[in-house]
């Protein structure tokens, strides 16, 4: 195996903490990085040059992509043509996009999910649909039952909180799992709750304990990616972006179009510490306004 220039080894080196979602640390997965850098080195072998480049590098990962992205690209190819349904524009009542993670094989992508909720007169309480049919596995229910205790720590001190309301997440048919949903899942429960529309040009992922303290979560950087792909399809419109834990910040090794979006203000990554901040901008104004 040839050795790799100085620009190769650094651009190795970003991709290695990446794989350990941490700005600050390399990943132990040798063997992911062992193969990224025998495809290079194939891919200098071609070229006939001595040295491993950058250029090398940045074919083999994209080359890993086209392998390995047919079902994301199918997925949306979808959300394109209305089959599933996101909103990039516009502002609901009771909806917001959530940020999901699929493993299909060795790909991991990120894909929105539209999270939904209504109320009704009744007493009945919070049901989660998911934990309902046997989908919602223990640790989404678990924040589910979480988000239920923080609305009641925040807007029951007074009175009883009597509501009957639903959660959903939309066209999902598998088994969903982690509590990443549950700050976008309360955010659309007090939407649907206050007649608030939300902005649908957001996506939010985050957890929550009941004290309303945003917490992080895993996955993030194919998450964001995974919303701003469908909204690069559709156009960037300045305005579209994704809400985020603030403890995820250094977690944060984005694609270079990613960066590249967010520097020209063509769209936006909000670092939230609590509830009432994530609720602010999907409103629009400040809370309590």
């Amino acid at each position: 195996m040839a050795p790799l220039s100085g620009a190769a080894v650094a651009r190795l080196a970003t991709y290695s903490a990446r794989l350990a979602e941490h700005q600050g640390r390399l990943s132990a997965r040798i063997g992911d990085l062992f193969q990224l850098v025998s495809e290079a080195d194939f891919i200098r072998q071609l070229a006939n040059e001595e040295v491993i480049q950058l250029g090398h590098i940045e074919r083999a990962l994209k080359a890993k992509q086209t392998r390995t992205g047919r079902v994301s690209a199918r997925i949306l190819d979808d959300m394109l043509a209305g089959i599933i349904l996101i909103d990039t524009a516009g502002a609901a009542v009771g909806k917001c996009n959530g940020l999901t993670v699929l493993e299909v094989g060795d790909s991991v992508f990120g894909v929105p999910a539209r999270i939904s909720a209504t109320v009704y007169p009744g007493s009945s309480g919070i049901v989660d649909i998911e934990r309902e049919v046997n989908l919602g596995q223990p640790i989404h229910s678990k924040g589910v039952m979480i988000l239920t205790g923080y609305l009641g720590s925040r807007y029951a001190q007074e009175f009883p909180l009597e509501i009957s309301a639903s959660i959903a997440l939309e066209q999902s048919y598998g088994y969903v799992d982690g509590d990443s949903a549950s700050l976008g899942e309360v955010c659309t429960l007090i939407s649907a709750l206050s007649r608030t529309p939300l902005k649908q040009c957001f996506a939010i992922t985050g957890s929550i304990n009941q004290f309303g303290e945003v917490q992080a979560v895993g996955g993030v950087n194919e998450k964001i990616e995974g919303f701003f792909r469908l909204c690069e399809a559709r156009g960037l419109t300045g305005e579209q972006g994704v809400i985020i834990p603030r403890a995820n910040v250094t977690t944060l090794m984005l694609d270079e179009r990613v960066v590249q979006a967010v520097r020209a203000g063509q769209f936006h990554v909000y670092a939230v510490r609590e509830v009432d901040e994530a609720l602010a901008r999907l409103v629009g104004k400040p809370f309590g306004a």
